[in-house]
């Protein structure tokens, strides 16, 4: 994570609301992650992610159809690696854009084949606290044909698609950027996470 790289991420956040970074880590720490996710979910440690909050909370695979875990500190040294790097991301974005960022939290997600998450944002109607969602790809030689894309709705411009692919970061704007998940061929993986005010 370069402080070049970083220059961008934020000019991007600023000029468009999302930037995309290709080789955001190493590519061991990234193969790394991928068979650790692979492993969770042998063991079954994913479970169905659901939609909503509190009481109207529910699994509904019909509008998201990935299988998540949540990070913790401790789990394993690849996710703390990767746990800290975004803890520096954190500060380098609140130096730059002043966006008060308290938090980082993340999770695993799989996606099985042909599953999807319909058209939504990040934040919630009753809570503002997630600034900047993010999502860093697992996905070992990857290909277009194999779909799965991460379809970004921009105002004003044509949908933009972006491809899984294995050590690329995106990230982007919560409150404001409508998105979804295409169906793929394959298993799809990422670590997608939420940057938090208080």
């Amino acid at each position: 994570m370069t402080d070049a790289a970083v220059a961008t991420l934020t000019d991007d956040l600023v000029a468009r609301g999302w930037s995309y970074t290709p080789d955001f880590l190493p590519a061991d720490l990234i193969a790394a992650l991928s068979a650790e996710c692979y492993a969770r979910a042998e063991r079954g440690a994913l479970a169905p992610a659901a939609v909503g909050r509190g009481a109207g909370q529910a699994v509904r695979e019909n509008i998201r159809g990935d299988q998540i875990q949540w990070l913790e500190g401790g789990q394993s040294p690849f996710t703390d690696v990767y746990l800290k790097t975004m803890g520096k991301l954190r500060h380098a974005l609140n130096q730059a854009l002043y966006l008060g960022l308290e938090e980082f939290e993340t999770h695993f997600a799989l996606y099985p084949p042909g599953t999807f998450y319909q058209q939504h944002v990040d934040r919630f109607n009753d809570d503002d606290r997630r600034v900047v969602s993010s999502v860093l790809y697992l996905n070992q030689d990857w290909l277009p044909q194999h779909g799965g894309a991460l379809r970004l709705h921009l105002k004003g411009q044509p949908p933009q698609d972006v491809y899984p692919l294995a050590g690329s970061l995106v990230i982007f704007l919560s409150s404001d950027m409508l998105h979804e998940v295409l169906p793929a061929t394959r298993p799809r993986l990422s670590l997608t996470g939420w940057f938090k005010r208080r």
